[in-house]
C-alpha cells in the first residue's frame, strides 16, 4: 500500500475475464430478460406445458449426446430407429456426427432433422390424458344413470335391444384390437417423443372406447329384460356383416414393422371409411328414432376422440411429410402406394356391413347415402394431406 498526501492507495489484482467462467456463454433464452431456460425451439413465441415435458425427454446423440444411445434393443438397433418406417424426414440421411468429449450433435443445428419439428396441435402429455379421459368416463355413468332413474331403456324398440347387443357390442373388438395391437404396439416405435406420446394417447382414447362399450354391455345385461351381454361375441365371430372389418382390423395389427403404416392406414383409411360409417353414419342416425337417447353418447364420445384429436395429430404428423423440403415425392409415393393397398380392403369391408342399415325398426337413410357420406369425408382427408384419391375409390 502507497500513500499519496493523506489517502492511502491500496494495489488490489486486476480481475481479467477470460469466457471461461460460469455463466459466460450465452444459450437460447440466456438474456437479461430470459425467465428459463430451453434447448429446443418451441412451436410458438413461448414453450408450452407439452413442450416443457416431452419434447427430447429421451435425449437423441445427433444432438448433444457424446456417447451415443444409452440403451439399444436385442438386435442391435439403438435408441429410436429412423428406419422402423418406410417415410422420411429432412436430415435423417445426415452421417452420424463426429464423437468427442463435449461434441454432442456438433455440426447439427437443432432440429438434427426433420422428425424432431412434430408438435402434437392436441398438446396432450400424461395429465392431459388422465383429466380429459376422466370426464368422458364421468359424463357417461351420468348419463347411463340418468337413463336408469327415468326407465329409458323400457322406451326401446324390440328390433333395436337386438341390434344394439349384437351390432353396437360387437364395436368393442375394434377398438379393443386397434387400441391395444396397434396403437399401444407402436408407442414406442416412431423416432421422436413427441410422436410416440401422441400414438400413446390415440392408444388410452380406444382403450377406454373399448372399455365404455364393455361396460354398457353390463349395464343393459341388467336393466332390458332378455338383453344377451354375450351376443357381440357370435356376431363378431361368425355374423358376415363383420368378417370385413374383422379381417382389416386384423390386417392392421400384422402390418409388417413400418409403425407409419399403420398409423396412416388406421386413422387416414379405415377410419373414415368403416369406423365414422358405423357409428356415425349408422348407430347416432338410427338411435332416437328407435327411443334410444344414451347409446349416441357413448358413440358420440369415441367420434370426438376421433374427429377432434386423434385425426388432428395424424394430420399433423403426415402432412408435414408430404411437403418435406427434402423427401416430399418419396413420402408422398409411399403414402400412395399405402392409399392404393388399404382403400379397395375398406370399401370392400364398408359394402359388407350394408344389410346392417335395414336391421331397425325404424331405419336411418339407406347405406348408400351412408356410404357416399364416408366417402367424402375421406376424399377431404386425404386431400388435406395433399394426396391424391386411389383410382378405387374414384369409381
Amino acid at each position: 500500500m502507497t500513500t499519496t498526501g493523506e489517502q492511502p492507495v491500496r494495489s488490489v489484482p486486476k480481475v481479467n475475464f477470460t469466457d471461461a467462467e460460469a455463466g459466460a456463454r450465452v444459450f437460447p433464452d440466456s438474456g437479461a430478460s430470459a425467465r428459463r431456460f430451453n434447448y429446443f425451439t418451441p412451436a410458438k413465441r413461448k414453450p408450452s406445458h407439452y413442450e416443457d415435458v416431452t419434447v427430447e425427454v429421451q435425449p437423441d446423440p445427433r444432438h448433444y449426446l457424446s456417447q451415443g444411445w444409452l440403451y439399444g434393443f436385442a438386435d442391435g438397433e439403438a435408441g429410436y430407429p429412423l428406419n422402423w418406417t418406410r417415410l422420411k424426414a429432412w436430415g435423417v440421411d445426415r452421417p452420424e456426427p463426429e464423437r468427442y468429449p463435449g461434441s454432442g450433435g456438433k455440426g447439427y443445428e437443432w432440429p438434427a432433422h426433420g422428425w424432431h419439428e412434430f408438435r402434437d396441435p392436441n398438446e396432450e402429455w400424461e395429465l392431459t390424458l388422465y383429466r380429459y379421459n376422466a370426464n368422458v368416463v364421468r359424463q357417461l355413468n351420468q348419463n347411463i344413470e340418468n337413463a336408469r332413474d327415468a326407465k329409458a331403456f323400457e322406451q326401446w324398440a324390440p328390433n333395436w335391444v337386438r341390434f344394439v347387443e349384437r351390432h353396437v357390442g360387437a364395436w368393442m373388438h375394434v377398438e379393443h384390437i386397434l387400441g391395444l395391437y396397434v396403437f399401444a404396439a407402436c408407442n414406442r416405435s416412431a423416432p421422436t417423443n413427441m410422436h410416440n406420446t401422441a400414438i400413446a394417447v390415440n392408444s388410452m382414447h380406444k382403450i377406454r372406447f373399448a372399455q365404455d362399450l364393455a361396460l354398457y354391455n353390463l349395464t343393459l345385461t341388467e336393466e332390458i329384460d332378455g338383453f344377451d351381454g354375450t351376443a357381440h361375441l357370435d356376431s363378431w365371430n361368425n355374423n358376415p356383416e363383420w368378417q370385413g372389418a374383422r379381417e382389416v382390423a386384423e390386417a392392421l395389427t400384422a402390418v409388417d414393422d413400418d409403425w407409419g403404416e399403420m398409423m396412416f392406414a388406421t386413422n387416414v383409411v379405415f377410419e373414415p371409411l368403416i369406423g365414422e360409417l358405423f357409428r356415425s353414419n349408422m348407430v347416432q342416425q338410427s338411435a332416437a328414432a328407435n327411443g334410444d337417447f344414451v347409446t349416441p353418447t357413448i358413440m358420440g364420445a369415441g367420434e370426438y376422440d376421433y374427429a377432434r384429436r386423434d385425426l388432428r395429430w395424424t394430420q399433423a404428423c403426415f402432412g408435414p411429410l408430404a411437403a418435406d423440403k427434402e423427401f416430399a415425392d418419396h413420402n408422398k409415393a409411399v403414402m400412395q402406394e399405402w392409399l392404393a393397398h388399404w382403400t379397395p380392403r375398406c370399401l370392400d369391408a364398408a359394402r359388407t356391413m350394408a344389410p346392417l342399415w335395414g336391421l331397425p325398426d325404424v331405419k336411418p337413410r339407406d347405406f348408400d347415402h351412408a356410404m357416399a357420406r364416408a366417402e367424402r369425408r375421406f376424399a377431404g382427408i386425404v386431400s388435406d394431406l395433399g394426396l391424391q384419391m386411389p383410382a378405387e375409390a374414384q369409381s
